[in-house]
């Protein structure tokens, strides 16, 4: 999964200090007694065909007939389950997940689909609270036709056998069930025109051999819970005729005996688990090759589209070779994506991604969240593990194996450099559950998760770490691993010091890289310029009629590498002259950290040499008292004539008592540059002022926030006039 986490999206301001919060906040098992990870086996060079040999001996078969009811978004199913016991214990008992329970109510939902309810809601006054609800009833449970009794709470159904099984025995459950969709964004609604069908049968639990229970542990509210044992499935489900159905697996479609109606049916072996997504105005793009065959199921709103899902599917089949050649080959003959309303997050499913809806201009190329989706495959579908306790193991592996595919495709910022960025610790460790973890989930299973596995790729090289990954994939494809498991595949393949190092990163709170996988000061500031020159180039572009003349514009030009002066004004008093130096501390410091060049001048007698061509072919940032500044009263008169393009009252303003504030004009003789002007009528600002004066001086040039081409403050540093383009981006990072 990848989301927009909380401490993306709660940054209160975006302006030096806040550009650089935000790239560091954006820039996404030896047997424990699980049944389904088996004792990691000793090394060796003639490793079975673990999946030859999965598909032989799957533990469980579901068959499952079910029919939509659209005009009450309910579900009636018929699921027949087929269960063998691999544990050496006899079980009395047989316990399945029932995950739709969790939009019972809204107490259990899922927090990270809250704020898109509660903005569906305000949409859709019609709406009331219980549409957003739903859950699942179960009807009926047998075996050999004989009723069972069971019992269903928090998410769990719990079966009582008349006969127990024994170990390597099976037994089928018969089930019925009635579900009851919810409205709103859930992993199981329905909205506008679709139905996201994750969680919409009861699913077999994995029994843990060593406590000798079954997990009942009910579905994450802040993360994800997805542990299952990779099954078998046979689904026949009774749709609407116009409906378009995606489903993991072989489809095949056939009339159904009710008119104006159809069964789409799919037939999936050795696979995570089982959803759907369904409308009436889906269609599909698709594409073979090499025995694959990727499709990208997509709105029919918007003929414009095809060209971008074309790319989409072209990048799949790029990402999925290159995982496919690093850790082991993707076995299926099927790759699905689908298009839907989800915002701030796309999810993994089983041979099939969701995804957000497709938007003008995208480049599928530049999309890591959906490189990130896809790796998914490798860990979560085909590895799985417990994703209640130990994200990591997805997660982690997730994302790094989107920052390595992007290192090989030579993406020079979203490549291993945004890895080695980050250098602060976070006072938890990565092996932490998710109850452990909170909101710190995307910090400490991503940031953190994807560190440490970068650590070890350095540590061992990448041939070793790609042989690692390989034995790693053929000891647990199909099975659940476990980190334990992993460090033991590590010591095996890698040796007891190297499995020792990776524990302490993953169970030490605090891990940060060692300093020789950090980045140095110059490739930091590198790194930085980078970021922030791509991020201003794209937000910019997002505003096709935006003027020649906005603040921001200024940061962009110099980090494409046009030059910067930075001008004081020279006759004032010591304290003004001291405010004067903290601005421009404050100003290099940001200016530094992102390896831009400039120059300051501080007198009128260096002024005055630089004047004609220094000065004339750089962008300038003038600060101070407009009668104390020699560049400003050498260039008065061009000055007010510049400012009659943007409406700036150049002359009143400046004539106002205790004003202060910025305006942007083109340089007085240079139309190819900029001149932003830093201003205040007085000798010097007041202490309450001057701490609000250099708050607006940050929010004046930051790429999140508004385009401004002037703004006035008054004497309590408030603004009074503005002249200003929103940014569209801005909403995302206001304080809340």
């Amino acid at each position: 999964m990848n989301y927009s986490s909380p401490f993306t999206l709660k940054l209160a301001r975006v302006g030096i200090a806040g550009t650089l919060a935000l790239i560091l906040a954006t820039s996404p098992l030896a047997n424990v007694g699980v049944v389904a990870a088996e004792a990691v086996p000793p090394v060796s060079t003639n490793i079975p065909n673990t999946q030859k040999d999965s598909l032989k001996q799957s533990p469980i078969q579901y068959q499952i007939q079910a029919r939509l009811n659209e005009k009450d978004m309910t579900i009636q199913g018929s699921e027949k389950v087929t269960y063998r016991n691999t544990s050496k214990d006899t079980l009395q008992q047989l316990v399945l997940h029932t995950y739709a329970d969790a939009n019972l109510s809204k107490s259990t939902q899922a927090s990270m689909f809250q704020q898109n309810n509660e903005q569906i809601s305000e949409d859709h006054p019609e709406k009331t609270a219980e549409d957003f609800l739903g859950g699942i009833d179960i009807q009926a449970v047998t075996a050999d036709r004989q009723s069972l009794d069971f019992h269903k709470e928090n998410q769990a159904l719990t079966v009582q056998l008349k006969k127990s099984v024994q170990p390597g025995e099976s037994i089928t459950l018969q089930l019925e069930f009635h579900l009851n969709i919810p409205y709103g964004s859930q992993r199981i609604s329905y909205y506008k025109d679709i139905i996201n069908g994750a969680h919409w049968f009861p699913v077999m639990s994995v029994y843990d051999e060593v406590k000798q229970q079954w997990n009942k542990a009910p579905y994450s509210r802040t993360f994800e819970s997805d542990y299952y044992t990779s099954s078998d499935f046979e689904v026949q489900f009774n749709v609407p005729e116009e409906y378009q159905v995606a489903m993991p697996g072989m489809i095949s479609t056939q009339n159904s005996t009710e008119h104006g109606r159809k069964i789409v049916s799919a037939v999936a072996e050795n696979t995570r688990e089982f959803v759907f997504f369904a409308s009436p105005n889906l269609q599909v793009e698709r594409a073979t090759r090499n025995g694959l065959t990727v499709e990208y199921y997509y709105f029919n709103d918007d003929p414009s589209k095809k060209e971008i899902v074309d790319r989409y599917i072209n990048q799949a089949f790029k990402v999925i070779d290159f995982y496919s050649e690093k850790y082991g080959k993707y076995p299926y003959p099927e790759f699905r994506i689908v298009e839907t309303y989800v915002q701030g997050v796309a999810v993994e499913y089983a041979r099939l991604i969701q995804m957000g809806q497709i938007q003008t201009g995208k480049v599928p190329e530049e999309d890591t969240t959906f490189v990130h989706e896809i790796a998914h495959q490798w860990f979560h579908a085909l590895i799985g593990n417990n994703s209640e306790t130990e994200s990591f193991l997805d997660e982690g592996f997730a994302d790094f194996s989107m920052v390595y595919f992007a290192e090989k495709q030579g993406d020079k910022l979203n490549g291993f450099r945004s890895i080695q960025f980050d250098t602060a610790p976070v006072d938890m460790a990565i092996a932490s559950t998710n109850d452990e973890a909170g909101e710190l989930a995307g910090l400490v299973y991503y940031q953190k998760g994807r560190q440490a596995i970068y650590q070890l790729y350095r540590s061992v090289g990448e041939e070793k770490f790609d042989e690692l990954m390989r034995i790693y994939f053929q000891r647990y494809v199909y099975q659940n691993a476990t980190i334990e498991g992993l460090l033991q595949n590590i010591e095996d393949v890698l040796g007891k010091e190297v499995r020792a190092e990776m524990q302490t990163a993953l169970y030490q709170p605090d891990f940060v890289l060692k300093p020789e996988y950090q980045l140095s000061k110059e490739e930091t500031a590198a790194y930085v310029h980078d970021i922030l020159q791509t991020q201003y180039q794209a937000v910019m572009g997002m505003i096709p009629h935006l003027p020649y003349e906005v603040m921001n514009r200024l940061m962009d030009k110099v980090l494409q590498g046009e030059e910067l002066t930075i001008v004081l004004s020279d006759q004032v008093s010591k304290l003004a002259a001291k405010q004067q130096e903290d601005i421009v501390h404050q100003l290099t410091g940001f200016l530094d950290m992102s390896g831009i060049r400039y120059d300051v001048v501080r007198d009128r007698k260096e002024l005055k040499q630089k004047m004609k061509k220094a000065i004339g072919n750089s962008n300038l940032i003038v600060i101070g008292n407009a009668k104390s500044n020699g560049l400003v009263q050498a260039l008065k008169f061009n000055i007010i004539d510049r400012t009659k393009q943007t409406g700036f009252p150049w002359k009143n303003t400046m004539n106002q008592p205790l004003a202060a504030g910025a305006y942007v004009i083109q340089h007085p003789y240079n139309q190819n540059r900029l001149m932003l002007h830093y201003f205040w009528n007085e000798d010097h600002l007041s202490n309450a002022v001057f701490e609000a004066f250099k708050l607006k001086m940050q929010e004046s040039i930051g790429f999140s926030n508004d385009f401004y081409q002037f703004y006035v403050l008054n004497n309590q540093g408030k603004e009074q006039s503005d002249k200003k383009v929103a940014n569209p981006l801005s909403s995302l990072f206001a304080e809340e």
